[in-house]
């Protein structure tokens, strides 16, 4: 096989760009120097706690970064993103990588990540990016709509004891002899029911504005926590407008009273009870809000058929929370292309 020539290389992105690679938008529209300053922060020691400047050099903060967006951007676990970048050239001129350069391997990645988790930064680096999008125009309008998306992990196979143990906040017996069985088992993720399936992991719950359809806020449960409970959460002040909808899972006397005494107004679903279903009127009232609240779905649907599904690999809460972050936060990042040849001069 001859060997690639400059022209060669130049040729193939060229050739990417008549394709619309869509890193070189994203590339092109986030502001990756802001993150800078936050992320050696959390990344870096300070100069007078550095013992020494010998050794390899290490990463370049934002390049780390960038590589944590694109395994967020297509799902791809620690190996599979080090095989990616070393794969196609589209990953590495995101990274700014040429044909000679080293690449970040797994281990390092999953290093760069393990930083973010113990720093507990990923709601000030989503934040951050939120702030860039306000400043471009792209500000919460009209109206705010919450709803929850469960993120599955890989199940764990325990006897139904060892379940039982694990939700009153106990160690399983045997468990602390096991100590390479323990550091597998996930006992923050839980089980529930959803359309008569069962699903075990965590829950996305999302405030997403209705213009834009971008993510204002998030949180992170497991997935057994009810919908409803996340709301106080989620409630943002900065949108221009009052509304906020929801589906039926989310009404009660108490969630209406909040969003009274915040000055919000309900557009959640209304629901039936027992010996009192729902009428026409309640009915159609529900059809007309469900025209605006499917927009959410649009989000979720993003996440699992475009961005390569939502499967979190890792293991306990703390890191299921950064790698759902950085999936919210690749997605408005994906979606601020999209906004940008929508309505390139927002308002």
């Amino acid at each position: 096989m001859a060997q690639m020539g400059f022209f060669d290389l130049s040729d193939r992105y060229a050739s990417l760009d008549a394709k619309r690679d869509p890193l070189l938008e994203i590339d092109a529209l986030v502001p990756w120097e802001e993150f800078r300053p936050l992320l050696t922060s959390v990344w870096r020691k300070p100069p007078e706690d550095r013992k020494s400047r010998a050794g390899r050099k290490p990463w370049d903060v934002v390049t780390m970064f960038k590589t944590l967006v694109l395994s967020a951007l297509y799902n791809l676990s620690d190996d599979q993103i080090e095989f990616q970048i070393r794969d196609r050239l589209s990953f590495m001129r995101f990274l700014g990588l040429g044909l000679e350069d080293r690449v970040p391997d797994a281990k390092t990645v999953w290093l760069y990540r393990e930083g973010l988790v113990k720093a507990g930064k990923v709601e000030e680096v989503f934040a951050l990016f939120d702030g860039y999008l306000v400043r471009q125009g792209y500000m919460a309008r009209g109206g705010q709509i919450l709803d929850a998306s469960i993120v599955p992990v890989p199940r764990n196979h325990n006897h139904r004891e060892e379940n039982e143990a694990i939700k009153a906040g106990e160690v399983p017996d045997g468990w602390k002899d096991k100590p390479l069985t323990r550091r597998q088992k996930d006992v923050d993720a839980r089980w529930t029911q959803k359309n008569g399936k069962s699903h075990f992991g965590y829950k996305n719950h999302v405030n997403v504005d209705r213009k834009h359809k971008l993510v204002r806020r998030w949180h992170v449960t497991d997935a057994a926590v009810h919908d409803s409970q996340a709301v106080d959460s989620l409630l943002t002040r900065t949108n221009t407008a009052r509304d906020v909808w929801a589906d039926a899972a989310y009404r009660s006397a108490e969630i209406e009273t909040k969003l009274q005494t915040a000055g919000l107004r309900s557009r959640i679903h209304r629901k039936g009870q027992r010996n009192r279903p729902l009428g026409e009127r309640g009915k159609q009232g529900n059809r007309t809000k469900s025209s605006i609240r499917v927009r959410v779905e649009h989000v979720f649907g993003a996440q699992a058929n475009d961005m390569g599904g939502v499967l979190v690999r890792t293991i306990g809460l703390a890191r299921a929370k950064v790698k759902i972050g950085l999936k919210n936060l690749a997605y408005n990042m994906r979606r601020l292309g999209q906004l940008q040849r929508l309505h390139p001069n927002p308002v």
